[in-house]
């Protein structure tokens, strides 16, 4: 549920007696609904207790917003100190300690339709493989959402970069949720990938959330993307490019 459902939904429990507290993802529509106490994270949409297989953290995070509820009466809004993703970079952002061990080729500087297009593909179908060997392994995958192929989400999305607006192979939902969906997949897609490496050093949250945003050429095409969209007359497709595709924190918003 959006913020400002469950914000809206906190002040009506609070008028029957009920005290709440939430988790906020973007912290401006907090700031806007004064829900009556939250707990901002800085972490990507879909992970509001921070990174998979981390207990101890998800423990800390939940905690952190149920200790809330001590304040009597709000508004309150705080943020959640997470150290480990402040102390997992260095000042200049680079990641230390962990380095993607799958050789990427460098950013298109100044990309127009096809060759982003083109270098986006080529990176996707190097990493597949590993991929397929992340699922083979564990038995599982978080790709799916969007009920598209993997190829086929691949594909959705790198049209977007052109002038007009792909054809929706979801008919029956909006292509704006489609594409939210079908990027989903591809990130988890990436993570799963690179993860799979050999290897004993295991890259941190931040890290690998670092190497995507600022190494991958599908990052570099979700900028694109982000940027052609806001032409759109969508409005659907402006939010979800706009505000859900990408995390604040890597567009200086």
């Amino acid at each position: 549920m959006c913020t400002r459902a469950v914000g809206g939904l906190g002040h009506y429990l609070e008028s029957e007696g009920v005290p709440t507290t939430q988790i906020s993802l973007v912290r401006e529509h907090t700031e806007r609904i004064r829900p009556p106490r939250a707990l901002w994270v800085p972490y990507d949409f879909g992970r509001p207790f921070g990174a998979a297989d981390d207990p101890a953290l998800q423990r800390r995070v939940l905690e952190a917003a149920l200790a809330l509820l001590e304040v009597e009466k709000g508004p309150v809004l705080e943020d959640f100190p997470d150290a480990g993703a402040q102390n997992a970079a260095h000042p200049d952002g680079s990641s230390e300690g962990w380095a993607c061990p799958i050789p990427l080729r460098s950013p298109v500087t100044s990309p127009d339709e096809d060759s982003l297009r083109r270098a986006f593909l080529d990176e996707f179908a190097a990493l597949r493989p590993w991929y397929e060997l992340a699922v083979s392994k564990r038995g599982r995958t978080t790709v799916g959402g969007s009920g598209l192929d993997l190829a086929a989400a691949a594909e959705f999305v790198a049209a977007f970069a052109g002038e007009e607006i792909p054809d929706n192979p979801c008919p029956e939902i909006p292509i704006a949720f489609v594409l939210r969906a079908a990027v989903a997949d591809l990130k988890a897609a990436y993570i799963e990938a690179v993860t799979a490496q050999p290897g004993d050093t295991v890259p941190t949250h931040a890290q690998l959330a670092d190497w995507f945003w600022r190494e991958t050429r599908a990052a570099e095409l979700l900028f694109e993307v982000k940027r052609r969209a806001a032409r759109s007359q969508d409005r659907a497709l402006q939010l979800v490019t706009g505000v859900l595709m990408i995390p604040m924190a890597r567009t200086g918003g």
